[in-house]
């Protein structure tokens, strides 16, 4: 088994370098850069932002458009030297392919730089909004599993039944329902006090959390949470659910259930002592894939709709501002923590059911 863990993780290496460099050259030929983005700012504020750039003892003339020939976009009007300092600034006064060596130098050692235009490093702010989308993910999941699950053992044991049509139907239209529309329904009903003000609109907790007692502090944290969490499970509860329900009909009409039951067991054991360990084989092990799935592509508008400082809402913005250096450090950090959880998912097979040897194949 260490061979096979060996060779996977030697894969992560290429398949890590060649989603960043294709993602890099795309982002590169893609209109209105950091530059740009700061020449705007620049063009739209007080000389009090221009010092950023001028050290605050260079007079910025105003020229002619087109007296620069600057090949941005918005930059007419600014001195030439302005640009230029702006340019060597993001660190584009370099050619592109240097900039891309610097870039695949600076993140083998995991050093990602500063923000353009947040401030700050930003592995420090990655570390710092990680709290908000690892509650997201996390609790999300694991109330997805937990409901879902023993919905879909029900389903199946009462196949065909009232209850599984019923059932089946509710988590149909809960699928249906994108998660943001559920989540401005919250809002409106629980939490504008328009109908009711029993829920926060902001913030994964209180102002004065620090004050509170530890049990006060739980509470405060679930209680910021409930409505985020019930709009990104609202569509989750189907896909699970269904996989759970025809994953137990398939074992249960195989030919070991048949025999147990001539032996005389009861539907009991048959259903929790042989059928529960091979039915969830599949879903199990599909778990860290779940959660990676759910942290990173289902928090991003629920973090925006109720004001929560995560990495979705970080990428978000950063990707409207054209933040290089914090949109392919969380590329490149939540590119890793996926394939490192798709290895974790394979290992997980084995833990369920060490019959399943990945090293013999």
């Amino acid at each position: 088994m260490s061979a096979y863990i060996i060779r996977r993780l030697l894969l992560v290496i290429p398949t890590l370098w060649a989603i960043i460099t294709i993602n890099f050259f795309v982002i590169q030929i893609a209109p209105g850069g950091p530059v740009e983005q700061a020449v705007a700012q620049l063009e739209g504020h007080s000389s009090g932002i221009m010092e950023r750039f001028t050290g605050g003892g260079q007079e910025v003339k105003a020229i002619e458009p087109g007296e620069n020939g600057s090949s941005y976009r918005g930059s007419r009007g600014l001195d030439p030297e302005v640009v230029e300092a702006i340019k060597k600034q993001f660190g584009f006064d370099k050619p592109l392919l240097e900039r891309y060596a610097d870039m695949l130098k600076n993140y083998a050692t995991f050093n990602f730089g500063e923000s353009l235009f947040k401030g700050g490093n930003v592995i420090d702010l990655i570390i710092d909004r990680l709290p908000v989308s690892v509650s997201l993910g996390l609790w999300s999941t694991l109330i997805i599993y937990f409901v879902s699950i023993p919905l879909g053992i029900a389903k199946a044991i009462k196949h065909g039944s009232r209850f599984d049509v019923w059932s089946s139907a509710i988590i149909i239209i809960g699928y249906a329902i994108p998660g943001f529309l559920f989540a401005i329904l919250l809002i409106i009903f629980f939490a504008s006090g328009n109908y009711f003000s029993w829920f926060p609109l902001r913030g994964l907790v209180s102002s004065d959390f620090d004050q509170l007692t530890w049990y006060q502090q739980i509470l405060d944290y679930f209680w910021h949470l409930t409505l985020p969490i019930l709009a990104m499970v609202i569509g989750g509860f189907a896909t699970l659910s269904m996989l759970t329900k025809n994953s137990f009909l398939d074992e249960i009409n195989k030919q070991y259930v048949v025999t147990a039951r001539a032996k005389g067991l009861d539907e009991r054991s048959i259903l929790y002592r042989h059928v529960f360990r091979n039915a969830m084989l599949i879903i199990i092990a599909g778990f860290p894939a779940a959660f990676i799935s759910i942290f990173f592509t289902g928090a991003m508008l629920i973090e925006v709709m109720f004001s929560l400082e995560g990495i979705g809402l970080l990428g978000f913005e950063s990707t409207i501002q054209r933040d290089y250096p914090v949109v392919f450090s969380s590329l490149y950090i939540m590119t890793l923590l996926g394939l490192l959880l798709n290895i974790i998912s394979d290992l997980t097979y084995t833990f369920v059911d060490p019959r399943i040897d990945f090293e013999a194949r």
